[in-house]
């Protein structure tokens, strides 16, 4: 069993899979060992990572037949365990219950986008990392601001995950996505240019309050 840190315990008490499906999609929280424990609280940079990410699959996909959802979408990962994660991607073809409230088909491949707190970075590289593993997830892509990193990770016949790609700023082939090409240095020029839209914003405050 997964140790849980008593503070990420957001409900007292064991859940079963199909209630925390059963919660609302404005209901915070994933399944881990039966219980329901806090998830990451994404910035509104975080969600505009996701945003680039998403559009970018969703455009690859939709001419394949393939199927992108975003975070709200559950992933019943085994009996007494459920992620979200921020963006999932279904290969075409795949068979799904679209009246069902979580999904129990391992996905093409799962994005998760690396917050700045130790916490998220371990669920993340290591908690959901071994949950993906298990499920069966063949592809696991890890974006990180911080690092101005995207990898890629591939599922081995052996259960286990290989850093299948690593890139920066380049124009990137994603491995696992036959035909899609990532233009990173968009992705990471968009994020400057939020971060400069809140800087200038930040000096029109401080200059505003030092004239009152």
């Amino acid at each position: 069993m997964m140790a849980i840190a008593m503070a990420d315990v957001l409900q007292p008490g064991p859940m079963t899979l199909e209630q925390w499906a059963d919660m609302d999609d404005d209901e915070p929280g994933e399944l881990v060992d039966g219980l329901l424990v806090e998830e990451e609280v994404p910035t509104n940079l975080h969600e505009l990572i996701v945003s680039w990410v998403s559009y970018a699959l969703m455009t690859w996909a939709k001419e394949r037949g393939g199927r992108v959802f975003g975070s709200d979408h559950k992933l019943g990962v085994s009996a007494r365990s459920g992620r979200k994660p921020d963006v999932t991607v279904y290969a075409p073809r795949t068979r799904m219950n679209w009246q069902a409230s979580l999904s129990r088909i391992p996905p093409l491949l799962v994005v998760e986008v690396i917050s700045r707190r130790a916490r998220d970075v371990r669920r993340d590289r290591a908690e959901k990392l071994s949950d993906y593993a298990r499920f069966g997830v063949r592809w696991y892509w890890l974006v990180d601001p911080e690092a101005r990193l995207l990898e890629v990770l591939e599922l081995g016949a052996d259960g286990r995950y290989t850093i299948a790609m690593q890139a920066s700023s380049e124009r990137v082939s994603v491995p696992g996505c036959e035909r899609l090409e990532l233009e990173l240095a968009d992705l990471w020029k968009t994020v400057d240019e939020a971060m400069a839209e809140e800087d200038e914003e930040d000096e029109e405050e401080s200059v505003e309050s030092g004239e009152g």
